[in-house]
């Protein structure tokens, strides 16, 4: 069984509508994939409906923006109440701070680059969750960088004048939002060094005191060294060890299927959460 659990739509920062990454997920091979778009829900409908006529299992999921010990960290939740107000509350939170940043980053950029907001607006379907990823796009639609990565590693970078933080909660709080809305807590890429600061061991164990679940240990940002440490550390500490592509469509190179979970993390999951795999 082929289990990617970790991918984005449109809308978060993906390129493909919920039902079109479905389409994908099952010319990919795969029978299980979740969605789990930034601070989000918006997108769950959509795919399980896909997932029923396509005949492919769906993992509804999120991935929580949050922060521990100066770094970004991003956790991801699987089959968590959708409705549950203090989980909703933190991610309306996030995604207005979201919002709030891409704008003064716009305004920024805009005293060196012809760039607008309606440039970043054009990027994005209504209702999405905000990102640099949309003001990256709209940087490649002007002509000013060549793809998303050259945005990333040039006026989008954290190093970059332009850059702007934005609230996110402690990652120990969201840890414990996402267990009292009945989800199952997962850090994602914990060491991917790519994307700035790795998150450092003695941060995961105590998120793992307050009740982390699992690490995403399979992960392209991940070199094989990381991959030990990691496995090592879930052994350690009693966690799942999950795999999966970060899949954001045309906005990265990351492929559908190109790490994967195991069947049996993916049954402990479900016995974990309160919320249900989608299945055909």
């Amino acid at each position: 069984m082929r289990i990617d659990l970790h991918t984005h739509s449109e809308v978060s920062d993906g390129t493909d509508t919920p039902s079109a990454l479905v389409s994908a997920a099952v010319a990919a091979g795969l029978d299980v994939v979740a969605l789990t778009d930034h601070d989000t829900t918006a997108g769950w409908d959509e795919a399980a409906d896909a997932a029923r006529r396509h005949g492919i299992a769906l993992v509804p999921g999120a991935e929580i923006s949050c922060r521990a010990a100066g770094t970004s960290v991003h956790l991801l939740s699987y089959l968590h109440d959708p409705h549950d107000a203090g989980l909703l509350a933190e991610a309306e939170r996030t995604r207005a701070a979201r919002a709030d940043r891409a704008r003064h980053i716009v305004a920024r950029i805009a005293v060196d680059l012809d760039l607008t907001w309606e440039d970043v607006e054009a990027q994005m379907v209504p209702g999405t969750t905000v990102g640099r990823p949309h003001i990256a796009d709209a940087l490649v639609a002007r002509g000013h960088v060549p793809d998303r990565a050259a945005a990333f590693a040039s006026v989008l970078s954290t190093g970059s004048p332009y850059y702007v933080p934005h609230h996110a909660p402690d990652a120990d709080v969201a840890v414990r939002l996402v267990l009292e809305a009945g989800g199952v807590p997962v850090l994602a890429h914990p060491s991917a060094r790519a994307r700035g600061h790795v998150v450092p061991d003695p941060v995961i164990t105590h998120l793992t005191e307050v009740g982390l679940v699992g690490l995403e240990v399979h992960h392209r940002d991940h070199t094989p060294a990381d991959r030990d440490r990691l496995t090592a550390l879930a052994a350690r500490h009693g966690l799942l060890v999950t795999g999966s592509s970060d899949y954001h469509g045309t906005g990265k190179p990351n492929r559908l299927g190109e790490n994967l979970t195991a069947p049996h993390v993916l049954e402990q999951i479900e016995d974990l959460g309160s919320g249900r795999v989608v299945r055909p």
